[in-house]
């Protein structure tokens, strides 16, 4: 009977690293590892929930679940070369930071290792493929659109990101200052980093509305600034002054769409994208190709379309507001 390891390798900072209560794998599975951010973030378990899905939907894979216990690359290097020693056969990376993990993701290639990076990119040179959750211009337009859409008569926002070196983010960034001139009188007042740390996100949060005191909006596209800018705004008496609006998870969200702090927000659905970054991984592993232009499986959510970059989009946003947010707060 097949059996599915779900496991999380720790990093602890300066020590070892270990993979706990890790039985020994089959020899016959394919071993695809699940790497995050960091432990511990809500959206990043709905994906390994996905990437449960997709193992026991092959048969024969095993997901290990990892990755460090903050939001740096430092971290992740560990990983990466843990699990090349472990020599597993697959790697799928939301990455820390673009640049920094090429060398060990390399290194994880030339020993036979299978490496996509999803969420967050590595550089083409450090992994075979990448699968943005949605493509950039949508992400980018949706997040200010949501702003926009309540703001009839303009007025200033702000952007409250994960870390600067976060490739996804920034891209989202960019494209959202592109069509910044298709919603007149919405004035971009600044764009601050809180590192998907909820203390630090919260902190800058309360920084942008000391420093900004006519600020009409708050855009956070991460799950962990969204939900803090939201606390941030609540505990500030600001309700009905500063909608909070960007990335979310329904399960977090509702209560701060119910508070009215939210008036509504986006998101794709993290469960997907688990589950289509290991079909990939282990189809690319299987020998499908992963060159511009062709198209690799990704079982129920279809083919994806590689382009000159070797980056594929998986699906549009979709938009949560009081209409819908309990029908899907109870499933991610």
């Amino acid at each position: 009977m097949h059996r599915r390891n779900f496991s999380k390798l720790v990093a602890g900072l300066g020590l070892a690293m270990s993979l706990t209560s890790a039985p020994a794998f089959a020899e016959d599975n394919v071993r695809i590892a699940l790497v995050v951010k960091a432990l511990g973030i809500g959206f990043f378990e709905a994906a390994a929930k996905g990437a449960e899905e997709a193992a026991a939907e092959l048969g024969n894979v095993e997901i290990i679940y990892t990755g460090p216990t903050d939001t740096t690359a430092e971290g992740q290097i560990e990983v990466i070369n843990s699990l090349i020693a472990q020599g597993v056969d697959a790697i799928a990376i939301s990455a820390n930071d673009p640049d920094a993990l090429v060398p060990a993701l390399k290194k994880a290639m030339s020993r036979g290792i299978t490496v996509v990076s999803w969420d967050s990119g590595v550089s083409p040179e450090g992994r075979q493929m990448h699968l943005n959750p949605s493509s950039t211009e949508l992400i980018g337009n949706t997040i200010i659109k949501l702003a926009a859409d309540h703001m009839p008569d303009g007025g200033d926002i702000a952007i409250l990101s994960a870390s600067a070196t976060a490739t996804n983010q920034n891209a989202w960034i960019e494209a959202a200052k592109e069509v910044l001139p298709n919603y007149p009188g919405v004035n971009l007042v600044s764009t601050v980093y809180g590192d998907d740390l909820s203390d630090k996100s919260y902190r800058e949060a309360q920084g942008l509305m000391s420093t900004y005191p006519d600020l009409k909006a708050i855009i956070a596209p991460t799950t962990v600034g969204i939900l803090a800018s939201c606390q941030a705004v609540t505990d500030a008496g600001k309700i009905g002054e500063i909608n909070v609006t960007g990335l979310g998870l329904p399960s977090e969200m509702a209560g701060c769409v119910e508070s009215g702090a939210t008036k509504s927000f986006a998101i794709w659905n993290p469960i997907d994208l688990g589950y289509a970054a290991t079909m990939l991984a282990y189809n690319i592993h299987e020998g499908a190709t992963a060159d511009a232009g062709s198209s690799v499986p990704m079982g129920r959510m279809g083919e994806a379309t590689l382009d000159d970059t070797g980056s594929a989009a998986m699906s549009d946003p979709f938009t949560y507001d009081s209409s819908n947010v309990d029908d899907f707060k109870s499933i991610f």
